[in-house]
């Protein structure tokens, strides 16, 4: 902010001496370009500072715009020139006579080390960035997720939430893209947000939230995309840090970051290795209109023994000056002991008739690594660029469960035991190029990506027979299903620049080929599952052309308003449409439909960003219209257990249409370096109808989230921060949530002349982070079968302690270019996808 307040006094007074000049004086322009001389990077709101020989009073100047650009005015006359940019030396030379023109060309600055311990810390912020595309909040030093998870940072991020099953939602929708660093990853879980919970916060850069993608990505995920960007040092020489947290339920953490840089190489390195036993609970009240019994009460408490091992190391080759190629490699090695401890209450006519105590014991190792390899060439400085990218990643999950139910009331007896064995293996092919040609204040970008993945399921039931005290495996539910999905797309996309207005139009074509196929253990093909009446195996392929529209009017430099449209679709990921039953429980199964077909959504986007010197406000309404949409319902099978319970079944289907639309609004406060405030309020309505095997499962309802986080610096240099958040009621078809609030605390010291810094973190503070719903059920016929009143809580309130060690990485650093700081409006012309 200081250097932004005197590159504006630059300029005023310059103004001001222009007016003393000889009007008679000949006008000249200065053009050129400033980069970083170790990235290539283009440094925003640097500022060219003209000073006259003659009358040193009369200084004039400019500043430059996002792609490090200046062209500034003057008098013709012999001038002093500097170039200068916070944290950074200056570029001078002296005594030029400007009669005419002059292009400066090319203007490296480096790093000045001796500057950095005294700039202001704004890497430490969460700044906001708004796109054309998307909104890029850069992660600052948020003291409540030291020593956490990716998880538990996406929660800060304003518009996202992440609920107590690791759920991640954008905008209240769940149906978002996660990507890694612009591309589907292993580290991301193809789908499944678990790794998220276990890679660490510290590895974060930045999340870009899009909600209107332009045409460069995917057309996956009808919420939209969340694009995590992982840290990569650029600093010359040798660097990094290590992290190690110690926290009570028992958790453990150590992560280390190691970078070296030279100017023909970088070679950056993570490792981390996580140690949690985070406790957990459920209750759960059932109740029945038939059946053998009227009242199920089920008392769940689980344990849970996580460690886990991730390396993410690669290196940068510049070939030239233009080129360079990354090749990269991540692992990510996991061991999950978890014990669930189910004690089981049955009714007749209020009258308890029965007691009974399950426990489940689950080991599942998991093993996943990616190899990665990118080529970038720069044609210019201009943008002209080519790049490339290869991708192959792998995922193995071997699962074995071990189930024990015992009658504790009015006998002691054995009811059933259990073994279920799950393989889960996953390959991932991505080939991805992009081509962007600038063309004066316009661009034109084009590309093609093929994704491609195969993943095979195994899973098998034995059951104890008590006869011949021999596990008989279950032929009626144990199977392999294989799925193959197949994606080719190819897009195209302008944009331009006419004054204060700038736009983004884009078209993509993608193919889709959805195959699965159903055999027993033995390899016998499966065409019909019991239950359903579809056909268990499947090929389906599906064109669809994805228009986006991105429009920016700059009302000044600190105030736009934003327009958004794009089309999306969701495809069923593979255990969304895995015919075969899986269970949590003898009494309630998970069967996927095949039937499912992939879901569209059109959605629009109109936003308002202002600016002032402390404050900054984003806000923005939205709509979205998706036709067949999924919807997980639940169901009466008919069928009962051995000891009369009926068995419940959720399934996925395909509802109609789905409507949704909302406002929200986020604004932050920074009134000095030692006060910060940030808050943002989601509200949302959803509108959906469709039914199922004659059953109406449509419905309307309203919810909202909001959150707050301040931050003081207290005497003795000391960091307080607070995070608060509250998600309303809410509701889909069958089932109403109740509201859920959050509090995180966290303090801070810098130590070992800030080269260390110690941390104390609380999250969920008042443990109430639970989850408590209820679930009605009817028939065709509108009469009540069942209903359910449950609590969950995935995790208890957790302490933590964390000490941080950095070397040849100062704290006080700003954010590579100072671009992290601008919050919107002015000269941004950034088309990046």
């Amino acid at each position: 902010m200081k250097f932004k307040l005197f590159a504006f006094c630059v300029i005023i007074i310059g103004l001001f001496t222009a007016e003393a000049q000889s009007p008679i004086a000949k006008k000249i322009r200065l053009t050129g370009q400033v980069i970083d001389a170790d990235t290539n990077e283009p440094l925003e709101y640097a500022t060219i500072v003209l000073q006259s020989v003659k009358n040193p009073n009369n200084v004039t100047g400019g500043i430059t715009d996002a792609q490090g650009k200046f062209n500034v005015e003057a008098n013709s006359g012999v001038y002093n020139i500097r170039v200068e940019f916070i944290s950074y030396g200056t570029y001078e030379i002296k005594n030029q006579n400007l009669t005419k023109n002059k292009d400066l060309g090319v203007i490296k600055l480096s790093l000045d080390v001796a500057q950095l311990e005294a700039v202001e810390v704004v890497s430490e912020r969460t700044t906001v960035e708004v796109r054309l595309d998307k909104k890029i909040y850069n992660i600052g030093k948020d003291l409540t997720t030291s020593g956490g998870t990716v998880s538990e940072a996406l929660n800060n991020v304003p518009s996202v939430t992440v609920d107590i099953d690791g759920a991640i939602s954008l905008r209240g929708n769940e149906n978002v893209r996660i990507l890694i660093n612009g591309k589907p990853s292993a580290m991301a879980g193809f789908g499944s947000t678990e790794a998220l919970r276990q890679l660490p916060a510290d590895a974060i850069e930045k999340v870009e939230v899009i909600t209107s993608p332009s045409a460069r990505y995917d057309a996956e995920g009808t919420a939209g995309i969340l694009n995590i960007v992982l840290k990569k040092e650029k600093t010359l020489g040798v660097n990094g840090s290590a992290n190690l947290t110690m926290g009570y339920p028992n958790s453990s953490q150590i992560t280390t970051n190691f970078n070296y840089r030279t100017d023909k190489f970088n070679i950056f390195n993570t490792l981390g290795y996580f140690y949690r036993e985070p406790p957990g609970n459920g209750f759960f009240d059932n109740r029945y209109e038939d059946g053998k019994f009227d009242r199920i009460i089920e008392d769940r408490d689980m344990s849970r023994k996580d460690k886990g091992f991730n390396m993410n190391i690669g290196m940068e080759y510049f070939i030239n000056d233009q080129s360079s190629i990354t090749g990269s490699f991540f692992t990510r090695l996991s061991d999950e002991q978890d014990v669930t401890e189910n004690k089981t209450e049955r009714f007749i006519n209020s009258v308890v008739d029965s007691r009974t105590n399950r426990k489940e014991e689950e080991n599942e190792d998991d093993t996943n690594y990616q190899v990665s390899l990118s080529y970038i060439n720069k044609f210019n400085d201009e943008g002209h660029q080519l790049t490339a990218d290869l991708q192959y990643s792998f995922d193995d999950e071997d699962v074995l469960s071990n189930i024990i139910e015992n009658a504790t009331y009015p006998n002691n007896s054995l009811i059933a035991s259990e073994n279920i064995y799950e393989i889960e293996t996953q390959k991932d092919y991505l080939i991805q190029a992009d081509y962007v040609l600038p063309m004066g204040e316009a661009q034109f970008e084009a590309g093609y990506r093929g994704d491609f993945e195969k993943e095979q399921n195994e899973y098998r039931l034995d059951t104890l027979d008590r006869n011949s005290n021999e596990y008989i495996t279950n032929n009626d539910l144990s199977n392999i299903f294989d799925y193959t999905e197949n994606v080719h797309a190819l897009y195209t996309q302008y944009g331009n620049k006419f004054g204060k207005f700038s736009f983004l139009l884009g078209l993509r074509l993608e193919n889709t080929q959805l195959i699965g196929k159903v055999k027993t253990l033995d390899g016998t093909p499966v065409d019909n599952i019991p239950g359903i009446n579809v056909e268990a195996n499947f090929d389906k392929n599906y064109l669809g052309l994805f228009p986006t529209v991105n429009l920016i009017y700059e009302l000044n430099e600190y105030e736009n308003i934003s327009i958004g449209y794009n089309r999306r679709i969701n495809r069923p990921r593979g255990w969304f449409i895995n015919p075969f039953p899986s269970r949590s429980s003898r009494t309630n199964v998970f069967q996927g439909n095949p039937d499912l077909d992939p879901a569209y959504a059109n959605a629009f986007d109109v936003g308002y960003l202002k600016r002032w010197e402390k404050i900054t406000f984003n806000t923005s309404v939205y709509y979205q219209r998706e036709t067949n949409a999924f919807e997980r319902i639940q169901e009466e099978t008919g069928e009962t257990t051995s000891d009369g319970i009926e068995i419940i079944r959720s399934i996925p289907i395909n509802l109609a249409t789905n409507q949704r639309v909302g406002f929200e609004g986020s604004l932050m406060y920074n009134p000095s370096r030692k006060l910060r405030f940030n808050g943002s309020f989601n509200y949302f309505h959803f509108d959906s109808d469709g039914e199922f095997n004659g059953i109406d499962y449509g419905t309307k309802s309203s919810s909202w989230f909001a959150r707050f986080s301040s931050k003081v610096t207290l005497p003795g240099k000391i960091d307080w921060q607070t995070n608060a958040f509250y998600m309303g009621p809410r509701e889909n078809s069958q089932t109403k949530s109740e509201g859920m609030f959050s509090l995180d605390l966290a303090f801070s010291k810098d130590i070992l002349n800030d080269n260390a810094t110690i941390s104390f973190n609380v999250r969920d503070l008042l443990n109430s982070r639970k989850r408590q719903s209820f679930t009605e059920s009817y028939d065709a016929n509108g009469n009540l079968r069942f209903t359910s009143e449950s609590e969950f809580q995935w995790r208890e309130r957790q302490f933590n302690i964390s000490f941080i060690y950095r070397f040849n990485q100062p704290k006080e650093r700003n954010g590579r270019g100072g671009g992290n700081n601008r919050n919107g409006g002015g000269e941004d012309m950034d088309f990046e996808g």
